[in-house]
């Protein structure tokens, strides 16, 4: 239990706090916005998460074969496999993922783990049909002999 006297403190100062939020609010933004500027290793993740999208586009299965780690997993709408599927999928069209319009990109390193979150509308051709949906795309990357190695990417779909 918090003493009376160290209570108001504690009070007082989360009083300043969320004060700081409503009387200021630019300063709020200010502050999230320099937050949000990527550093050096976020940004390279960043750039490498949009070269997969672009050899995804292009079906430069040999490309993403050396960028999936040889356990990574895969989770879309209608299932979820391994390295191996993704890539045949890939290579055969059996999904054609043709454009990745990214609308929001960040890059979280944990040690040797990186997450990147994409809020993407996703163009692409599955089972011959064109769909386009707008998703949540996240991907795990592992760090390996000094290179990113993709270990999962998984498919939130959003609702609009």
């Amino acid at each position: 239990m918090i003493s009376p006297p160290r209570f108001s403190r504690v009070v007082g100062v989360a009083v300043v706090v969320l004060s700081l939020g409503v009387v200021s609010p630019a300063l709020g933004q200010a502050a999230a916005a320099a937050s949000s500027a990527p550093n050096a290793a976020q940004q390279e993740l960043l750039t490498l998460s949009r070269i997969k999208w672009k050899w995804m586009a292009d079906k430069q299965a040999d490309s993403l074969a050396a960028l999936f780690h040889g356990e990574a997993k895969f989770v879309h709408m209608g299932g979820s496999w391994g390295r191996a599927q993704e890539l045949d999928i890939i290579r055969s069209g059996g999904i054609h993922y043709k454009h990745a319009e990214i609308f929001e990109a960040s890059a979280h390193i944990i040690d040797s783990t990186a997450i990147v979150y994409n809020r993407i509308r996703l163009d692409a051709v599955v089972g011959g049909n064109e769909v386009s949906n707008p998703f949540v795309a996240t991907e795990v990357y592992v760090r390996q002999g000094g290179r990113w190695k993709l270990a999962s990417l998984a498919f939130t779909r959003l609702m609009q």
